[in-house]
C-alpha cells in the first residue's frame, strides 16, 4: 500500500507545474517551482517506497527518473519558426484598385516553382527520386497485412515508362486524355505519371457523377482510353457503349473474367489487364515525350451539382505554382523526404492530388489506405504517417469520439481538460510539440490511434469549428494547416487561392475562424464592388476576384462559361463577397450567387432544390439553407394554406392555421412528401433537407424577405431564421 505515496495528494498542481515549460509560466510560479519544487517532493516519497522493495537499487533508477522529469519540465522547448507575420499577412499595391499581394511575393516574385529541375508535374518525380536516393515512394497494403509494401522511385519512374508506351500501342497519341475510374491506388499514380510521360493529360472521373454524366465526360473529352480499379466499372462503361463512340480502350486492374471479356468483344472494345498493357510496353519501349509548363495536365470534371459537370482544364504552370506557393508559405514544417502521407481522399479532388505533388517533389512517401473506410484506423497504425490531408467531417468525428470517451469518467475528463489547456498555452507562445509528459501520458492513446508520428495535417475541402481545430492541435501535437476553401465556391473553380492555398494557423487562428487567410505568393486578389449587396471595395469588401498562375485555364469546349468566370484582364470572378481584416488576410462574408459547399465538401444550389419542391402542391414557398460546418440542408417551408387544411380535415387535426404549422404530424407529412418529389426529380441525398419548419406567414416585399422581382432575400431569411435553423440542427445532431 506504500506505492500509494507516489501520487501527491494534489494531482492537478502536480501536473500543472511538472508539464508547464518556463516560459508560460508566470514569474510567481516559476519562483514557487524552483524553490518549493512538487518534483522533489515527489521524488522523496518514490525513494522512500521503491526503497522499501527494492532497496538502493530503486533510490538511483528513481534519481534519474526525478531529474529527467525535471529538465523536461523546465526546459523551454523550441518555438515555431515562421516567414511571415501573422498580425500582417498581405499588401496593397498603389494604383487604387485595392488589388493585395503576399508579403513573400517581394521575396519571390510571382512563384511559378520552388525548385528549378521540378517544373512540370513529371519532373517532380524524377527530382523525388534523386533527393530520396531512390528512396519508398507508393506503398499498399494487402487486406490483412501487418506491414506496408514499397515500390521505390526509380521503379515508379520505369513502369509509368512502361505502361505508357503500352498505351501508345493501342493508337493512343502525345494530347490524348486518358480517364482514370479507380479509387486510390498504386496503378492511379502509375497512370498520371505514364499520361505526363507522354505530354497527355488525366480525366479523374467521380464514382459519384451518375451514368448521364458519365457519358457527358467521356464524350466531351473524347477519352479512348479508361483505367478502372474493379470489374464492375468496366461493366458499367461497357452497358453505356452505344453512347460513348470515342472509348475504344478500358484498362483493368482487379483481374478480368471471362464473361466480361465476352461483352467487351461484342461492343468492339478492348478490355485488357494492367499487366498486360505493362508488359506490352516494357516489349516495345519508346522515348518519353516529356510536357512543358503550359501543356495540359489535367482536365477536372465538377460534381455537376449546380447542373451539367464542367470540364476544368489545368497545366503543369498552375499546378506546379499552386503547390510551390504553398511549400513556399508552410516553411520549415513543408513536407521533406523524410515524411509519410496516407492517402485517403479521393484523387479526383484537386487537394488530394495537390498534396501528393507536394509529397513527390521533395522525395517523400504515400502509402495508399485499404479502399475502406472503416479500416481506415488499421491503415492509419500500420503506416504510422507524418502528413495527411483530411477533410474535416473526419476530424469532426475524431474530436466526437475523443470527447464521448472522456466523458465516460470524470477522471478522464479532468485530465484531458488539463492536458488541452496546458498545450493551449504553448501554443500560443508558437511552441507545438508532442513530447511533453501530457503527450507521453494522457493524450498518447488519441495519438497513437493516426500511428503516433502525425506532425502536419492539410485540412481541405470545407471549414472546421475553430474549437475542433484547437483541441486537436493540442491533442495530436502537431501543425494543422487549413486548405482553405470558401464554403460555396462555384462549380470548377479549383485552382486559386481561395480553393487551395494553405492558410497557416500555427499559433491561433486569425482573428476568425471564417478567414481564408492571405493570397498566396502566385497570385493577386482584389475585391470588387457589388452596388446591390451594398459591399464597396473603399470600405474592403466586395466580390473576390483573383489574378495569378493559379487560375484555371478554362472550361473545357465552354467558351461562354469561361468567358462569364474569368474577365479580358484574366481576373477571375469567384462569387464570393470578401471582406479584408486588419491583419491582412482575407474573411467571406457572403455569395454573389447562392452556392454553398456542406461539410463533406459537396455543392448545394439552393435555388435548384427550391424549385424542385414548389411543385409540391402543399408548398407555397421555401427556403433551403446549407451550413459549411454541417452535413445537411435544412428548410423553412410556408404551407398552401387552403390545400393542406383539407388534408388535415381528412385526418382529424383541427385548430389554427399556427399550431396546424406546429403540428408534428403535418411536419413529417409534409416533409416526406417533399423528399418523395425530390427523389422524383433526380436530387441528391446530400440536396434533400433533412428537417423543415413550418412558417404560417406568407414572405413578402413588405417583410424585407422578398426582392421587388419576387426573388428571396436569402441574408434577411437567414437571419429572420435564425433560432429555428440552430434549433433543426441540434435536433439532427
Amino acid at each position: 500500500m506504500k506505492t500509494l505515496e507516489l501520487l501527491p495528494q494534489n494531482i492537478e498542481n502536480f501536473f500543472s507545474s511538472l508539464l508547464r515549460p518556463l516560459d508560460v509560466m508566470t514569474p510567481v510560479e516559476v519562483e514557487k517551482v524552483m524553490t518549493e519544487p512538487v518534483i522533489e517532493i515527489t521524488k522523496t516519497k518514490m525513494e522512500s517506497s521503491l526503497q522499501y522493495i527494492c532497496g538502493s537499487v530503486a533510490a538511483a533508477i528513481t534519481g534519474a527518473v526525478a531529474t529527467a522529469a525535471v529538465y523536461i519540465a523546465t526546459r523551454p522547448p523550441p518555438k515555431l519558426k515562421r516567414n511571415f507575420d501573422l498580425n500582417s499577412q498581405s499588401e496593397e499595391l498603389p494604383g487604387g484598385e485595392h488589388v493585395r499581394i503576399s508579403h513573400l511575393t517581394p521575396k519571390a516574385p510571382h512563384v511559378s516553382y520552388i525548385y528549378e529541375d521540378a517544373q512540370t508535374l513529371y519532373e517532380c518525380m524524377i527530382r523525388g527520386c534523386r533527393v530520396s536516393g531512390n528512396g519508398p515512394c507508393l506503398g499498399w497494403r494487402e487486406k490483412g497485412s501487418e506491414e506496408y509494401s514499397w515500390i521505390h522511385y526509380k521503379d515508379v519512374i520505369e513502369r509509368a515508362k512502361n505502361f505508357g508506351a503500352g498505351l501508345l500501342q493501342y493508337k493512343l497519341k502525345p494530347g490524348s486524355f486518358v480517364g482514370i475510374y479507380s479509387t486510390n491506388n498504386v496503378e492511379c499514380v502509375l497512370t498520371e505519371h505514364a499520361a505526363y510521360a507522354r505530354s497527355m493529360a488525366i480525366v479523374p472521373i467521380y464514382d459519384t457523377l451518375g451514368p448521364k454524366a458519365f457519358t457527358l465526360v467521356v464524350n466531351e473529352a473524347e477519352i479512348s482510353a479508361v483505367v478502372c480499379d474493379k470489374e464492375e466499372k468496366s461493366l458499367a462503361l461497357l452497358n453505356d457503349k452505344s453512347e460513348m463512340p470515342t472509348l475504344k480502350l478500358i484498362v483493368q486492374i482487379d483481374p478480368i473474367s471471362e464473361a466480361a471479356k465476352k461483352k467487351a468483344k461484342e461492343w468492339d472494345i478492348d478490355l485488357v489487364s494492367y499487366k498486360d498493357i505493362e508488359k506490352l510496353g516494357e516489349a516495345h519501349s519508346q522515348n518519353v515525350i516529356p510536357p512543358k509548363p503550359d501543356s495540359l495536365a489535367c482536365i477536372c470534371y465538377t460534381s455537376g451539382t449546380t447542373g451539367s459537370p464542367k470540364g476544368v482544364m489545368l497545366t503543369h504552370k498552375s499546378i506546379i505554382a499552386n503547390v510551390s506557393a504553398v511549400m513556399l508559405q508552410l516553411g520549415e514544417t513543408a513536407p521533406g523526404s523524410s515524411d509519410t502521407m496516407l492517402s485517403f481522399l479521393p484523387l479526383a479532388h484537386m487537394f488530394e492530388r495537390c498534396c501528393q505533388v507536394g509529397l513527390y517533389m521533395t522525395g517523400g512517401q504515400v502509402g495508399f489506405y485499404q479502399g475502406d473506410i472503416r479500416t481506415l484506423n488499421e491503415d492509419f497504425r500500420t503506416l504510422r504517417p507524418t502528413v495527411i490531408p483530411c477533410v474535416p467531417r473526419l476530424l469532426n468525428r475524431m474530436y466526437d469520439k475523443i470527447q464521448e470517451e472522456a466523458n465516460s469518467s470524470k477522471i478522464k475528463k479532468m485530465l484531458l481538460n488539463m492536458a488541452i489547456e496546458s498545450k493551449k498555452a504553448e501554443i500560443e507562445k508558437d511552441i507545438i510539440r508532442n513530447n511533453s509528459v501530457w503527450d507521453w501520458t494522457v493524450l498518447k492513446p488519441i495519438q497513437d490511434k493516426l500511428g503516433g508520428r502525425l506532425r502536419l495535417i492539410v485540412v481541405g475541402s470545407a471549414p472546421i469549428a475553430g474549437h475542433i481545430l484547437t483541441f486537436l492541435r493540442c491533442a495530436l501535437g502537431c501543425v494543422n494547416a487549413g486548405y482553405s476553401s470558401t464554403p460555396r465556391m462555384p462549380d470548377g473553380v479549383i485552382l486559386t487561392p481561395v480553393e487551395t492555398q494553405l492558410n497557416i494557423v500555427f499559433n491561433k487562428m486569425l482573428f476568425s475562424f471564417d478567414n481564408v487567410g492571405p493570397p498566396i505568393p502566385c497570385c493577386k486578389i482584389k475585391l470588387v464592388d457589388v452596388p446591390d449587396m451594398k459591399y464597396f471595395a473603399s470600405e474592403g469588401k466586395g466580390e473576390v476576384c483573383v489574378q495569378g498562375l493559379t487560375v484555371f485555364q478554362g472550361y473545357l469546349k465552354d467558351t461562354e462559361k469561361t468567358e462569364s468566370t474569368v474577365d479580358k484582364d484574366g481576373w477571375l470572378h469567384t462569387g464570393d463577397i470578401g471582406m479584408w481584416l486588419p491583419n491582412g488576410a482575407l474573411a467571406i462574408v457572403d455569395r454573389k450567387k447562392h452556392i454553398f459547399k456542406l461539410q463533406q465538401g459537396e455543392y448545394v444550389a439552393p435555388e435548384k432544390v427550391e424549385n424542385v419542391y414548389l411543385r409540391s402542391s402543399y408548398v407555397c414557398q421555401v427556403f433551403v439553407h446549407g451550413d459549411s460546418l454541417k452535413s445537411c440542408v435544412v428548410g423553412v417551408v410556408v404551407p398552401e394554406m387552403e390545400i393542406l387544411t383539407q388534408w388535415c380535415k381528412e385526418k382529424d387535426i383541427v385548430g389554427e392555421w399556427s399550431k396546424i404549422c406546429q403540428n408534428q404530424v403535418v411536419k413529417e407529412f409534409l416533409l416526406k412528401d417533399m423528399t418523395q418529389l425530390g427523389k422524383e426529380y433526380g436530387l441528391k441525398s446530400f440536396e434533400q433537407v433533412k428537417d423543415i419548419y413550418l412558417h404560417p406567414r406568407v414572405f413578402t416585399i413588405e417583410d424585407g424577405l422578398l426582392t421587388p422581382t419576387l426573388k428571396t432575400k436569402r441574408l434577411e431569411c437567414r437571419k429572420l431564421f435564425k433560432h429555428q435553423i440552430d434549433a433543426m440542427y441540434r435536433n439532427l445532431a
